[in-house]
């Protein structure tokens, strides 16, 4: 859970930004090296930004860094 926990902080920090969408999350997720991505791929296999707003990350660990949409941030799971 630490590794979702430190992601969560630099999503949330990003999120704060006028300009942040998904693909700036997946841009700042690229460079924590606990993310797992192929286990990511297939958690948002059916991703679509319109709707879910920004993707949900999994980690090494199997904790994930999940978007909440009604808070409009990023939570530890």
């Amino acid at each position: 859970m630490a590794a979702s926990n430190a992601l969560v902080r630099a999503l949330n920090l990003a999120a704060k930004s006028s300009q942040f969408n998904y693909s700036k999350a997946r841009a700042a997720a690229r460079q924590d090296p606990n993310v797992d991505w192929a286990k990511t791929k297939a958690h948002n296999e059916d991703f679509n930004p319109e709707v879910d707003g920004c993707e949900s990350f999994v980690m090494n660990d199997g904790s994930i860094a999940e978007w909440a949409a009604a808070k409009q941030q990023y939570v530890a799971r």
